[in-house]
């Protein structure tokens, strides 16, 4: 071991040249340059030398022994972030956490994902057939806040290829600020609050931006509450840009290995626009179970829409969801895979801002089904192809196909 191996070790648990236990090493007597820090580490149980006696100060160590002695001072509080740093993939092999360190050395990371998307439309009765193209590129900014709390902020830009639905290229460009909240745990909760993407009822209900807050309690039974206001860039019976109006509610799940179960409840009130009078309740309970490489989950949801008081009848007011996968892309995996197939057939007064890509007819309620596959053709580089078939409950004869094809690329 180096001369500044040893003291700056012994430094770091505090040493100062003082009386302990006989030395064990023969080779470093009193009065050796090293005789107290060499003693001191010995005392704390950071080097026992090598079994005869000897220190072996003349010895070149292996990055292995080396890295034992860094995870017996880091055991004992010692301050040794720098060699950690350096052994830290011995030290991994050790089993040895270095959280900590990590933390230090990365307070804030910056993260990336770039979407190339390309989808056609073939419609049918006042659907008509349109087509898209963008790439949509986010930064993610994490900094950690301290041990229990982190921020994140997400900013977002759109590069429009082939225009909108309607098939009129603009070659619009749009780039905003679409994220920015904290995480973090408030006694045994965990807090969420900001702005963030809204899951509700694993999307069949609301999958967008939202402006809120949302309290968890709960490992394997969790109860979870939110409120907030929703998105003012929804479709809602034909009426774009549309606000999903202020929103609370919560749910309560169970995952029991291979099986998992939710049920909730959420109130949106003030939709379509401010002061509406338009609230939508929406209740829903589902399960899911895994066997093998297949999972298989089911929903149903029962909406109560009303316009000031007075109950909307005008849109179907239940529904429900079945969805099957096997396997699945993983993005730190090339050439992993998966399919996926999910059935439909659910009343405009069951989702908000519903989760599918198919079309889901400005809020009219839809019913069709949807078929994929995904696979990642490079590490963090995912392609994903579907095709949806849905029309709309309110009016039969409108109906939209979809190929939907896009590729995902994560850094």
């Amino acid at each position: 071991m180096k001369k500044s191996l040893v003291l700056a070790m012994a430094m770091a648990l505090g040493v100062t040249a003082s009386a302990y236990a006989a030395n064990p090493f023969s080779d470093v007597p009193a009065g050796h340059w090293a005789y107290d820090s060499v003693n001191k580490l010995a005392a704390a149980g950071i080097v026992d030398g090598y079994g005869n006696g000897t220190f072996g100060g003349d010895r070149l160590m292996t990055r292995y022994e080396m890295a034992q002695i860094v995870a017996k001072a880091m055991a004992k509080g010692a301050n040794v972030d720098r060699l950690a740093a350096e052994f830290a993939d011995e030290l991994d092999s050790l089993g040895v956490r270095v959280a900590a360190l990590e933390k230090k050395s990365d307070n804030v990371k910056i993260t990336g994902e770039a979407r190339f998307r390309y989808a056609d439309s073939k419609g049918k009765g006042n659907v008509a057939d349109s087509y898209v193209g963008d790439l949509r590129s986010r930064i993610w900014i994490t900094g950690q806040v301290n041990d229990d709390w982190s921020y994140t902020g997400m900013i977002q830009n759109i590069q429009d290829f082939a225009g909108d639905y309607t098939g009129d290229y603009t070659g619009d460009e749009k780039t905003d600020f679409q994220r920015a909240y904290v995480q973090g745990k408030l006694g045994g909760m965990a807090v969420t609050a900001g702005r963030y993407n809204a899951f509700f009822a694993d999307g069949n209900i609301y999958d967008n931006r939202a402006d809120g807050v949302e309290l968890a309690y709960g490992d394997k039974v969790k109860v979870s509450l939110a409120a907030g206001k929703a998105t003012d860039a929804i479709e809602k019976l034909t009426e774009e840009g549309t606000t999903g109006g202020n929103y609370a509610g919560g749910a309560l799940s169970a995952d029991f290995g291979s099986v998992n179960a939710t049920a909730g409840y959420y109130n949106f009130k003030d939709i379509m626009e401010k002061d509406s009078g338009v609230d939508n309740a929406i209740w829903f309970v589902g399960a899911g179970t895994t066997f093998g490489d297949f999972g298989l989950n089911a929903m149903y949801l029962k909406g109560d829409m009303s316009d000031n008081g007075a109950d909307l009848n005008e849109l179907d007011d239940d529904g429900y969801t079945v969805g099957l996968t096997w396997k699945g892309a993983e993005a730190d995996k090339a050439g992993s895979y998966g399919l996926f197939a999910n059935y439909y057939d659910l009343g405009g007064q069951t989702y908000i801002a519903h989760t599918t890509d198919a079309d889901t007819f400005d809020g009219e309620g839809f019913k069709g089904y949807g078929v994929g596959a995904n696979y990642t053709v490079a590490k963090n580089m995912v392609f994903t192809a579907a095709y949806y078939d849905t029309k709309s409950k309110l009016h039969s004869s409108d109906k939209d196909k979809i190929m939907w094809t896009d590729l995902t690329i994560t850094f």
